[in-house]
C-alpha cells in the first residue's frame, strides 16, 4: 500500500482518530521501509484507550509503528516540524483514485 492508501484506510477504520491529530512521517512517506510511522497527538485517558484498540485492529492488516504524544509534548519537542510529518487527512486526499 502507498502512504495515501494507508492514510485513507486508517481514517476510515479508526473512527476515534477524529479526536486526535494524526500524521505520517519517516521513510514510509517515500515508499521505503517495511512499516508505516504514525504520530498521534491528543488527550490521554479513555479516548486514547479507544483509539489504541482501533489501531491494534488496523495493525493486524498493516505494519504500523505508532508514536503517541500529548499536545504539550508535541509542541515542546517540535516533532511535527522537525520530522516533516504530514497529516493523514492531507495524505488521504492526495493520489485519490
Amino acid at each position: 500500500m502507498t502512504a495515501s492508501e494507508v492514510a485513507r484506510y486508517l481514517l476510515k477504520s479508526c473512527e476515534s482518530l477524529r479526536g486526535f491529530e494524526s500524521f505520517m512521517f519517516g521513510s514510509s512517506l517515500f515508499g521505503v521501509g517495511s512499516d508505516f510511522d504514525i504520530l498521534i497527538i491528543g488527550p490521554s485517558g479513555e479516548p486514547l484507550s479507544r483509539l489504541k484498540a482501533e489501531l491494534r485492529l488496523a495493525g493486524k492488516e498493516l505494519p504500523l509503528d505508532v508514536l503517541y504524544m500529548l499536545p504539550a509534548e508535541a509542541e515542546e519537542t517540535e516533532f511535527v516540524r522537525r520530522e516533516e510529518c504530514i497529516a493523514l487527512a492531507q495524505l488521504a486526499d492526495s493520489e485519490k483514485r
